[in-house]
């Protein structure tokens, strides 16, 4: 995770994701929140991906 709110995370991927695609974001342990796929920006062998939960705000990104 590079960058992360309650409303919004950006990560490095290299999956091959695309504009409003589907994927769960969890820390370990932790619970699955689902997000769509909102931006991404290709770089040499990987992309930044950017992402809106889509749960309302995402708890676990505020806690420590």
């Amino acid at each position: 995770m590079e960058y992360a709110t309650e409303e919004f995370a950006i990560f490095l991927c290299r999956l091959a994701l695309e504009f409003d695609d589907r994927v769960e974001l969890a820390r370990e342990g932790g619970h699955p929140e689902e997000a769509a796929v909102i931006a991404l920006q290709y770089q040499a062998r990987s992309k930044a991906v950017a992402v809106r939960f889509l749960n309302g705000p995402c708890g676990w990104m505020v806690n420590p």
